[in-house]
């Protein structure tokens, strides 16, 4: 790490909910921070670092060369054994992972500052919010990573503060007209929104972070500026924000010479090549089909599936995980003679390397739940999806595939369990998204915004001028803290508007 006589590099410590969804994010932007001289320590509970150290072949507490910095990761036992039946429940989990995390991570920060590794800031996800607790214990610089679409962030913050009107038991039919963003139909809000939604404690866990909202500094999000421009110049009038995304996409000159893309936040180990079978495929002619890691679909329509996809003839990779062992859930099964049937045209697999199948050139479509991850990869990589949500912030993400970026076609709503999506259906929306017009003008969509994304994460770009905006925000933070972790002040340094972040952000807002 240098000699004595240095100055000790920043170290930012990340931490992160135990999902697929959340760590692939974060661990995305803990990469992007280390390329540019961090030291990142990145920090989740031991039940899915096991997963992340075997698929990944990561080295528990060895500091990792990326760019000019280092990444470094360090998991934590949550207090509960592997099989305790009560990971079932996901409203129990949360309040243990609070319990317990709010002492490992306190703990954690007092080891890095009696090793000379003092903590410069904390950056957590929306599923920790406690994680703030911690930060103004030590009085340390704090940030949010925003794992779904400022659009989504925008009903939230809304929602939580009574700004406008949203469905409730007495009126479950409104429309939702939020500040900048088109009208929404009460069927794409974000269902944990929803008064009678059997997640809703989800949506109370999310809103905790709003509460919280006077102690992070910067609310860092997966986005950039030229996809959600209104949204983000709008809600910047409330919190600092800073567009960093599409966080998958490595800016290569950048990262050069490293070992970051060996580094992935993947939870199941690789079984399966997809790409070599992607590469015996002609361009543009293969369906991507996957619907996450946590989206369970009942039989009848994985049923469905298959036969619009026999139906249909066209040739398609289609990723079908396991349900978790915690969910108690019955696997599914394929048609008699579905594999057969399609072997010289079809792939099936447990687990795809999802960033290159979406890059790969035989890929035409993409069938998905669209969860912010998926949106966004498929944006960034140019490819038109048909959008298949269930849950929170789908219905609200496929809302605007389809009618704000132009680039998708409803297929359905995996929600409604009164509404099976037919193989007529599928095959119908196949067709459209594959030949004629709207194929055409879904595709010249989707390479309109891969050009944005490119640009927005190349040096120089919105996204790379904000991340550098941040460290500097960081370090002007950081520089206010003394060495016993003991607050002496804030800095009173006022924020660029031109990248992304309002003036005043401590006088003016009290959440």
């Amino acid at each position: 790490m240098g000699s004595e006589s240095k100055a000790a590099p920043m170290h930012a410590l990340l931490v992160s909910f135990p999902g697929q969804g959340h760590i692939n994010p974060l661990l995305r932007l803990g990469k992007r921070l280390a390329s540019k001289g961090l030291f990142v320590t990145f920090t989740t509970p031991e039940n899915a670092g096991k997963d992340l150290r075997n698929a990944n072949r990561i080295v528990t507490d060895k500091a990792i060369p990326v760019g000019d910095g280092f990444l470094r990761f360090e998991f934590f036992e949550d207090g509960w054994d592997k099989d305790d039946p009560r990971r079932k429940n996901l409203r129990e989990y949360l309040v243990q992972l609070e319990l317990v995390g709010k002492q490992v991570i306190s703990q954690m920060i007092h080891k890095y500052n009696d090793s000379r590794e003092p903590v410069s800031c904390i950056i957590n996800n929306a599923f920790v919010p406690w994680v703030c607790d911690v930060d103004s214990e030590f009085g340390l610089p704090s940030a949010v990573l925003w794992v779904q679409s400022c659009a989504v962030f925008s009903a939230y913050y809304h929602y939580f503060h009574k700004l406008v009107h949203f469905p409730s038991d007495l009126d479950p039919h409104i429309d939702v007209h939020l500040p900048s963003l088109p009208v929404l139909k009460y069927d794409e809000i974000p269902s944990f929104l929803h008064f009678d939604s059997p997640y809703r404690f989800i949506g109370e866990l999310i809103l905790g972070q709003f509460k919280n909202f006077n102690v992070p500094f910067c609310v860092l999000m997966d986005t950039f500026v030229e996809l959600e421009k209104d949204y983000i110049n709008y809600m910047s009038k409330f919190c600092v924000i800073r567009s960093v995304g599409p966080l998958f996409k490595n800016p290569k000159p950048a990262d050069s010479g490293t070992v970051s893309d060996d580094i992935r936040g993947d939870l199941v180990v690789k079984a399966d090549d997809c790409i070599e079978w992607l590469n015996s495929k002609p361009s543009g002619s293969v369906v991507y089909v996957s619907f996450g890691s946590i989206v369970y679909l009942p039989q009848e329509q994985v049923d469905e599936i298959a036969y619009g996809l026999l139906d249909s003839q066209v040739s398609f990779l289609w990723v079908r995980k396991p349900p978790e062992k915690t969910q108690s859930l019955q696997s599914h099964v394929l048609p008699d003679g579905f594999l057969e049937k399609t072997k010289d045209r079809g792939k099936v697999v447990q687990w795809s390397p999802q960033e290159e199948v979406l890059a790969h050139p035989s890929v035409s479509c993409f069938v998905t739940h669209c969860g912010w991850n998926s949106s966004v990869e498929a944006l960034t990589c140019g490819v038109p999806v048909l959008t298949f949500p269930a849950w929170g912030d789908q219905v609200t993400n496929a809302k605007f595939l389809v009618d704000v970026f132009g680039v998708g076609l409803r297929l359905g709503n995996a929600q409604d369990q009164n509404n099976v999506i037919t193989r007529d259906e599928m095959n119908k929306c196949l067709e459209q998204a594959s030949v004629g017009p709207r194929a055409l003008e879904l595709k010249r969509n989707a390479l309109k915004w891969k050009a944005a994304a490119e640009a927005a994460v190349a040096n120089g770009g919105s996204s790379s001028r904000n991340l550098d905006a941040f460290i500097e925000d960081m370090k002007k933070m950081a520089s206010c803290v003394s060495v016993d972790s003991k607050i002496i002040t804030r800095s009173e340094e006022v924020f660029d508007d031109n990248v992304g972040g309002p003036r005043g952000w401590f006088s003016r807002i009290s959440l």
